[in-house]
């Protein structure tokens, strides 16, 4: 299943991000904490699927990292059959490779798809979001986590700071995030019913500005943006960077504070099972009664 995204504007380099995540991955050491965003947004997902009762037994991962997410499902449902797909291969998983943008998923295979952390670096949300509600069956689920607008909030404030006064003027360093209002804007708009999105948002605590950057590039989640200054970046920039977070955002105990937001979006493929919103002009009982007041026509000021 393949789908054009000629009319998306490019935001971000997939060849770059993909060149990234597979460095992370490689390089990844589980003792260092750095995977602290996808525990979470793990465990955001895992709650969500525990409160379906329906059969689920055919369920799809984007997004399947190291396998935890799968092995966190094949343990709710242990009798479900659990594809997996990542646009890395990552080392000694068993997973189908596959880009976000294009996936190679039959139409109406499944009863759930569950994605984690990938949606966000898509150049056409709309699109895929296509694409995973036609992987669905009728009325089948789809969980998604995505980082949220409210991300990085610090450190894109630093940045902004730091190069509109050494630079002359800033070239942008953090992603352009969706929004709740936007996520369930788009997912209506790509056909999928009854979206609604939750918003996890938290702080994480480092010793130095510095020691969330080497988050940031364990988590394989650098400057990916096709419109980023390709000159290296300055060191006096940085280091300026750097100290404008820490006086702004260092704590009484002398640690920083980093901003994430994590959206998480349940919606459906339609069925005529569904839920439908009642026709303008429908209603059967009036507001007033039910507020207990008297109707007044419009117009008339009360005194």
């Amino acid at each position: 299943m393949t789908m054009s995204s000629d009319t998306a504007p490019l935001i971000f380099d997939r060849a770059l991000l993909v060149q990234r995540r597979a460095r992370a991955a490689r390089d990844f050491d589980p003792t260092s904490g750095a995977d602290f965003l996808l525990a979470r947004a793990c465990d955001n997902l895992i709650e969500r699927v525990q409160a379906i009762t329906r059969p689920l037994d055919t369920l799809a991962v984007q997004g399947a990292f190291d396998g935890r997410l799968a092995a966190l499902l094949h343990a709710f449902r242990p009798d479900a059959r659990v594809l997996e797909l990542d646009a890395v291969a990552m080392p000694g998983q068993p997973m189908i490779v596959a880009d976000e943008e294009a996936l190679p998923l039959k139409a109406g295979a499944f009863d759930a798809v569950v994605s984690c952390l990938v949606l966000q670096h898509v150049n056409d949300l709309p699109g895929a979001l296509v694409q995973l509600r036609q992987a669905l069956k009728p009325d089948g689920l789809l969980l998604a986590t995505l980082i949220g607008g409210e991300s990085l909030t610090e450190l894109r404030q630093a940045f902004v700071a730091a190069e509109s006064e050494l630079e002359g003027g800033a070239s942008p360093r953090v992603a352009p995030f969706a929004d709740g209002r936007d996520l369930a804007g788009l997912s209506q708009r790509a056909g999928l019913a009854l979206p609604v999105v939750d918003s996890d948002r938290f702080t994480v605590s480092y010793a130095t500005p510095l020691a969330l950057l080497t988050d940031l590039r364990a988590m394989g989640a650098t400057n990916v943006l096709v419109e980023r200054r390709r000159t290296p970046l300055r060191r006096a920039t940085l280091l300026r960077a750097m100290a404008i977070y820490a006086e702004r955002f260092t704590r009484a105990d002398g640690k920083v504070l980093a901003t994430f937001e994590l959206l998480t979006l349940t919606a459906w493929s339609p069925h005529d099972s569904q839920q439908k919103p009642l026709r303008p002009g429908s209603a059967t009982h009036r507001l007033a009664d039910a507020l207990g007041v008297r109707e007044r026509p419009a117009g008339d000021k009360t005194g």
